[in-house]
């Protein structure tokens, strides 16, 4: 199964370089990695075409002009340039254990898509480890919060994982689905705009299209460069088209993936 891991990223080239450095370092390596960009200024690229000349990563970067906060339809046209059957979301501040894609990989089942679980690292800690270059953690260390979410054991993973279709916890920062379901939902919807709950509306519209949630537990490892949080300002529009969406059953967005796969 050829896998793509999508990452979406902006103006934060110093934690993407350790993001892509993670993904390098792979037990098994994605197919390619295309790099969602919501339109990051002349740095990222630099970083991304010094990365390439020393990595054996198949790598795209896929940008968009910047008019604010485009996350959904960032992906959107980052998948369109995908060659995969299976996709893996994160975003760009997220480091990742190294069988991080091979848990992603061994966790895929028809008819499910896949919402793991992250570890938190305090802004003290984010310091330390940007000006180190270290991506290597381990359960005792400082500045680690729900550190629990790093224990790496297929018994608890068997024991703790879920599936259910409920919408709390829904992040896209570390999910996983068929491209084929992707498509028949019509991507993420590209009506949102600034922060919040374009994640959730697509899981609506996929878990209405008979694709269920799979929620795993101590597994498919990830973790989290803390930042400062984003502008809360559109998230009374964002809770609206999610609550249409709610409220219709929907299975479609007019204005989605389609867009970008004519």
């Amino acid at each position: 199964m050829k896998t793509s891991l999508v990452i979406t990223t902006y103006n934060s080239p110093e934690a993407l370089l350790l993001v892509l450095k993670s993904t390098q370092l792979q037990s098994h390596l994605p197919s390619e990695v295309i790099i969602a960009d919501d339109g990051s200024n002349e740095d990222t690229k630099k970083a991304i075409d010094e990365f390439k000349k020393t990595s054996s990563l198949c790598l795209i970067h896929s940008w968009q002009e910047d008019k604010g906060f485009r996350a959904a339809q960032s992906r959107n046209k980052a998948i369109a340039k995908s060659t995969s059957d299976y996709i893996i979301l994160i975003d760009g501040d997220m480091i990742l254990h190294r069988d991080f894609i091979k848990d992603h990989i061994d966790h895929a089942e028809d008819g499910f898509f896949v919402q793991g679980s992250r570890v938190l690292l305090t802004q003290s800690k984010t310091k330390k480890v940007l000006q180190q270059q270290k991506i290597n953690f381990n359960f005792f260390n400082f500045g680690l919060k729900n550190r629990k979410n790093m224990i790496n054991s297929k018994i608890l993973s068997y024991l703790f994982s879920k599936k259910n279709n409920s919408l709390l916890g829904i992040k896209s920062c570390n999910m996983a689905f068929y491209k084929n379901d992707f498509i028949n939902i019509n991507g993420f919807n590209n009506l949102f705009q600034g922060w919040g709950r374009e994640d959730s509306e697509f899981v609506i519209r996929l878990m209405n299209n008979n694709i269920k949630r799979k929620t795993i537990r101590f597994n498919i490892i990830q973790f989290h460069l803390w930042h400062n949080e984003n502008t809360r300002k559109s998230i009374e529009f964002n809770d609206f088209l999610l609550k249409n969406s709610i409220d219709n059953k929907s299975k479609w967005c007019d204005d989605g993936f389609k867009k970008f796969n004519s």
